[in-house]
């Protein structure tokens, strides 16, 4: 099975076909995709006018397109790296039991659905290599009431995600999954009260 970089080559590559170079481009996603696979694609294809289901597109946007998820990746992966030092520096000291952003983490090694989109059309508008930046300094910090990408406070609890964790915090205005550890206990209760009311509205 072909690596992120093997098919990121591919995709550079001017030898190959439009179709397949295309084709590596959706493969690196199964590899990193910070949405979520789908809304990660709606998400490339948007910002670099990319018709979702053409089999040939513009080389010079499918290249777009991978740098700005490569520029992504390389944020994650320095982040990953420092999460395993702090671990290991944990477990040297005697503490080894995962705190809730280790749990968050375990969810999303790898960096699929780092920053989950439960709706595959509705995500952050910004560059990817952005909203990681803000989410993992977000992590780093104290716990606040707004979405550390968009730093909106219009957040829904909802029962019915479509991934792990299955349920959860989600913003309404840049649609991710907003993970629990930034949030405040009142922030958490807000948006489940926004939730009851949206369950009731609907029944």
């Amino acid at each position: 099975m072909a690596g992120f970089r093997s098919l990121a080559r591919q995709v550079r590559d001017p030898r190959c076909d439009l179709a397949l170079r295309r084709y590596s481009l959706r493969k690196c996603l199964e590899r990193f995709a910070p949405y979520g696979h789908r809304a990660t694609w709606d998400h490339l294809c948007g910002r670099h006018s990319i018709e979702p289901e053409d089999r040939a597109p513009d080389p010079a946007r499918l290249v777009a397109a991978l740098d700005e998820l490569e520029e992504a990746r390389a944020v994650w992966l320095a982040y990953e790296e420092s999460f395993a030092d702090r671990r290991k520096r944990e477990k040297h000291d005697g503490r080894r039991r995962p705190g809730s952003i280790d749990d968050w983490h375990r969810r999303t090694w790898g960096g699929n659905g780092v920053a989950r989109c439960d709706t595959p059309a509705a995500h952050p508008s910004g560059a990817l290599g952005e909203v990681l930046r803000r989410l993992i300094s977000a992590l780093g910090t104290d716990a606040g009431a707004a979405c550390p990408v968009c730093e909106g406070t219009s957040i829904v609890w909802r029962q019915d995600l479509a991934h792990e964790p299955w349920f959860g915090p989600v913003c309404r205005g840049c649609g991710i999954v907003v993970p629990q550890p930034v949030l405040t206990s009142e922030a958490v209760a807000a948006a489940k009260r926004a939730g009851r009311k949206d369950l009731a509205s609907v029944a």
